[in-house]
């Protein structure tokens, strides 16, 4: 670890100081490096990847998308692209939000260029309302391999 200095003016400090407050955590050097890996992770993903890594390294995601259930061909749509990329797909959890809605949550695991294409794939159905992709790096499974895996 590395130590540094920051200078933040005080009304920053102040909007830090509530959302460390708000968010838990026991000090700021915690929330900072909560909130700069957060940053990074997000500009890297504007970009168009992930941070310190390119798109093709694997990577874990969480795709959340609201859908109108009755829209025309919808469900068969979806369920094409499911199948069409079954090897990205980990679980999927369905909610049925209201007479007309329902929102799923999809685990994904891959290369990010892959992921992050079929995720594009299922928001951008008609009949998908909002849709939102949470990439996260992982090691590779090269190195996967070479690790054990332990829960303790």
């Amino acid at each position: 670890m590395q130590r540094i200095t920051i200078t933040l003016d005080d009304d920053l400090m102040e909007e830090l100081d509530t959302m460390i407050a708000a968010h838990g955590y026991q000090n700021r050097s915690e929330a900072i490096r909560d909130f700069a890996r957060a940053g990074m992770q997000q500009a890297a993903t504007d970009k168009g990847g992930f941070s310190g890594q390119d798109k093709a390294s694997e990577c874990v995601a969480a795709l959340v998308y609201v859908y109108d259930h009755a829209a025309r061909d919808l469900s068969r749509r979806l369920v094409d692209t499911y199948h069409h990329h079954h090897d990205l797909s980990l679980a999927t959890l369905h909610v049925h939000l209201d007479d007309d809605n329902c929102m799923e949550v999809t685990a994904l695991r891959g290369p990010g260029k892959e992921v992050q294409h079929f995720a594009d794939h299922i928001i951008a159905e008609r009949g998908v309302k909002y849709g939102r992709v949470v990439m996260m790096p992982t090691a590779g499974k090269s190195d996967a391999k070479k690790k054990p895996h332990r829960h303790d």
